[in-house]
């Protein structure tokens, strides 16, 4: 492999080189991901309440349900892989793994309250 200038030490690239080429790490941007989860959660949570509170005809209580339901679902897998794939093989990897269950279990949470509430 041919190192742009710079790079590189006769031999082959080191993996700080290929960090250099790369750019930054991720590693340590776990507050960054689950800031934004919270916001897409939000996000969908108002696009919910709005559809069933101006639109009741055509977006039901029931169908209000499943679809915040649903979508909270996918995005914590999303939430959950992202954060896996920015911390793997790091030693960082495993320390996580309570804060993204709390962070999950609380929006869970957020959603049966929202669901008993609204939806009945």
């Amino acid at each position: 492999m041919t190192l742009p200038k710079g790079f590189g030490s006769g031999g082959g690239a080191s993996s700080s080189d290929v960090s250099k080429m790369i750019g930054r790490r991720i590693e340590d941007h776990f507050g960054i991901i689950t800031g934004m989860f919270v916001a897409l959660w939000l996000g969908t949570w108002g696009g919910v309440a709005v559809a069933v509170t101006y639109y009741p005809w055509a977006y039901p209580p029931p169908s209000a349900h499943y679809a915040l339901t649903v979508l909270t679902i996918i995005e914590a897998i999303g939430y959950m892989l992202c954060v896996k794939v920015a911390t793997e093989g790091t030693s960082k990897a495993k320390t996580y793994n309570g804060a993204i269950a709390g962070v999950i279990a609380a929006i869970s949470v957020a959603v049966i309250l929202t669901d008993c509430f609204f939806f009945g």
